[in-house]
């Protein structure tokens, strides 16, 4: 496949970047967001939890990492609890700071932009009640490497020793923890 750039917006951000793209996962799913919410997408009849699909994605061998600014919603953490193999397989870390807007997919294809991981933002929320997005889907090699590099180097805590919000952070990473 050619590796090509996509401009994206409230009309097709869903579809590109849910549907095309991370359902399509073989490996990694990488999400960072500010909001994590109990996001739905289209189903065979109607719609289904986001999170049902992850479970079936973890049962086959995907491994799912998602970074987010605050504790998920609550009806986000209910479900959640439906899944408990999801619960188990699934990497969630929480950072005051983190604002990004990205999800990297099997080190192919990345989604960058401004919706978040949300029925309004990515989901299928009303076309007339969901966020007006702005965003870039890309397979170019050397852009999704580079946001993969963002993500590890979230992930691994680098930002962690210095942070202003340290004493703020449910669960700060320490350089000794490796």
């Amino acid at each position: 496949m050619q590796a090509n750039t996509l401009l994206l917006n409230e009309d097709n951000i869903h579809q590109r970047v849910i549907v095309d793209t991370l359902l399509e996962a073989k490996q990694t799913v990488w999400i960072a967001t500010a909001n994590l919410k109990d996001m739905h997408i289209k189903a065979h009849r109607g719609f289904e939890p986001i999170l049902q699909t992850f479970d079936e994605m973890v049962r086959a061998g995907v491994r799912i990492r998602i970074i987010h600014s605050d504790l998920p919603s609550k009806s986000f953490r209910n479900t959640l609890e439906e899944y408990p193999v999801l619960q188990q397989n699934m990497e969630l870390q929480v950072c005051p700071r983190c604002h990004w807007k990205m999800v990297i997919v099997d080190s192919h294809s990345a989604y960058f932009g401004s919706a978040n991981f949300t029925g309004a933002g990515l989901g299928v929320k009303n076309i007339q009640r969901r966020n007006l997005e702005i965003g870039t889907l890309t397979t170019d090699p050397a852009w999704v490497q580079q946001l993969e590099l963002q993500f590890d180097e979230f992930w691994m805590g680098n930002f962690c020793n210095h942070c202003a919000l340290r004493k703020k952070c449910p669960d700060p990473i320490d350089d000794d923890q490796f």
